[in-house]
């Protein structure tokens, strides 16, 4: 399928969320029913009422009936989501959230019988949080236990790269429209589909490890549980421990570091602090098999003395706590000068399917 494609069946999608009737479902399923399965890092410190914020964060269930409709709470009427049903991954129903609380029909007419939903957040925090409130399904429908969740764990720290910003949009338009921003489609959740695992994405559009596009960088936002600006709340680490860590960092420290930073880094400064953040990183998982990436915008052109930070870090890293499970990997860049394109992103999400798989032995 090609992007022209992908983006109509979008829009198509978008239509149907606004413009499908409110059909005759009654019955509010609340959030915390046990059969709903939840995917990333969810604030449920009220469980009828969890905040979803991380793009990539999903819900997922198993309902009988023949039609369902989705109840939102959005912030800011900002976030756009899509809905799957039956894993019809090329066909998704896309909901353009308004804020406050709103039911969002999502189909009707299906076969009776026994149906899986999964409602994936294709925005990301800077676009607000949103409160699940359930589904709304007619009187003589239920919720069934969903497939068992996937042994399999990947974490991506990243920006706009990994959240997929732009990605749907045509290549030569301008990729700021929100929505033209699916995480779905990045080159992260691309990869975790294809090597079978749960992926949880802690990224930001403009962030870096150095500096940012604004007052915070990921050192001060990687362990948050809410993605919604630089704020206190704490991630429990505890909760979810990945088999695989992919950092892609540096893009936006390339283009600001000689800009907004006084003094200008030098280069042993830009080493050392890729050195910080990856300790970090393996503090909290001293299992995981790190991979330090970049890529695929300038920062990995020909010339670019980034990637070449990341390899010196990695060294260090290597020789100082004799750790073996810290790879680099960098996607090339092609010339393509805006934010990757789907297309983009599945060429990359291969390359980086291949290493995975051939360092995991998956």
């Amino acid at each position: 399928m090609n992007l022209l494609m992908k983006h109509t069946i979008g829009l198509l999608g978008l239509l149907l969320a606004f413009a499908s009737p409110v059909w005759a479902a009654d019955k509010l399923v609340g959030a915390d029913n046990p059969h709903y399965q939840y995917t990333g890092r969810v604030d449920f410190a009220d469980p009828a009422a969890p905040v979803i914020s991380w793009p990539g964060t999903s819900v997922s269930t198993v309902f009988t009936g023949t039609e369902v409709s989705v109840v939102l709470d959005d912030q800011l009427g900002k976030n756009f989501f899509n809905v799957f049903i039956n894993e019809d991954w090329k066909n998704p129903v896309v909901i353009k959230a308004k804020a406050g609380e709103h039911t969002y029909p999502v189909v009707s007419g299906l076969p009776a019988g026994s149906h899986k939903l999964t409602l994936f957040k294709r925005t990301e925090g800077e676009e607000g949080s949103t409160v699940f409130k359930g589904l709304l399904l007619a009187e003589d429908q239920q919720l069934e236990a969903p497939d068992r969740p996937l042994v399999r764990k990947i974490e991506f720290f990243g920006d706009s790269i990994t959240s997929g910003m732009g990605n749907e949009a045509p290549l030569e338009g301008k990729d700021d429209d929100l929505a033209d921003k699916n995480h779905f489609l990045s080159y992260a959740a691309i990869t975790a589909r294809a090597l079978s695992a749960e992926h949880h994405a802690i990224s930001q559009s403009g962030i870096g490890i150095m500096v940012s596009w604004f007052d915070f960088t990921m050192p001060d936002f990687y362990d948050q549980l809410n993605a919604v600006g630089n704020n206190d709340s704490t991630w429990d680490f505890s909760q979810w421990t990945p088999d695989v860590v992919v950092i892609n960092l540096f893009q936006n420290d390339s283009w600001l570091v000689e800009k907004r930073l006084t003094p200008v880094p030098d280069t042993e400064a830009r080493i050392q602090a890729y050195v910080d953040f990856v300790s970090r990183i393996r503090t909290l998982y001293p299992e995981a098999t790190l991979i330090c990436a970049l890529g695929s915008m300038d920062a990995t052109a020909d010339g670019s003395p980034w990637p070449g930070y990341i390899e010196e870090a990695v060294a260090r890293l290597k020789k100082s706590s004799n750790d073996q499970q810290i790879y680099t990997f960098f996607f090339p860049f092609t010339g393509y000068g805006k934010h990757p394109r789907v297309i983009h992103h599945e060429e990359n999400a291969r390359a980086l399917t291949d290493f995975i798989r051939t360092t995991m032995q998956w």
